[in-house]
């Protein structure tokens, strides 16, 4: 039975570099997030089929990625971790299950593994159907509700720039963290994606532009 579908929850999916380096290229190349690729092949591919998949697993004891601590006691200290993935999904999935759905997607992209779709007009797959027409419609209304208006003037203020970007007013974010924004808000804005907005792409682009301007 598929598991039930709350709140969004932030996974932790540890997973060797190889692996993560290969899902990671492909969700950029298709102009996703790795999110993206996990909820897609989970929608179309039953459960019990994911969970028969091998699990890629955990990296092997030499895999270890270098980062630096950002709070906490040891903030600005080094620390080797394992490699890892990092994705927002309904809650009550297992990591391993994550793993295998986000394997699968590999497998079928190098044309190792094809699926073959139910028949629309079964049960099964109108319920499927509707669920996934539910889910997009509930999703297109939470991102307009969400999404900021586009300023006739165009971007002209350090205010106007932390608006389209999301920012408070006040606020006074790095540029790491003004990268990171631009990159989530570019893969919902951008024109090829399922929700593109030309203006708004646009604007965000004026916005990171006058940021990077200010910031030289």
């Amino acid at each position: 039975m598929p598991p039930i579908r709350e709140r969004k929850h932030s996974y932790v999916v540890p997973c060797s570099s190889e692996f993560r380096d290969a899902i990671t290229v492909l969700a950029d190349t298709r102009g996703v997030n790795v999110a993206d690729i996990a909820r897609s092949v989970m929608l179309v591919v039953p459960t019990e089929t994911i969970q028969a998949c091998p699990d890629p697993g955990e990296p092997p004891a030499g895999d270890r990625e270098a980062v630096v601590l950002k709070s906490g006691p040891s903030e600005g200290k080094p620390w080797r971790r394992k490699p890892r993935l990092q994705v927002r999904l309904p809650k009550g999935y297992a990591v391993a299950d994550i793993r295998r759905a986000l394997g699968l997607a590999l497998a079928m992209d190098l044309g190792d593994v094809a699926v073959t779709l139910e028949d629309g007009r079964s049960p099964r797959a109108r319920d499927r159907l509707r669920e996934a027409r539910s889910d997009m419609d509930r999703l297109r209304g939470a991102l307009t509700a969400l999404a900021y208006s586009p300023i006739e003037r165009g971007v002209e203020t350090y205010a106007d720039a932390l608006y389209v970007l999301g920012f408070h007013p006040h606020a006074r974010p790095s540029q790491d963290d003004i990268k990171a924004r631009f990159r989530v808000l570019a893969t919902i804005y951008h024109p090829d994606a399922m929700f593109g907005d030309t203006d708004r792409m646009s604007q965000l682009n004026d916005a990171i532009a006058f940021l990077r301007r200010r910031a030289a």
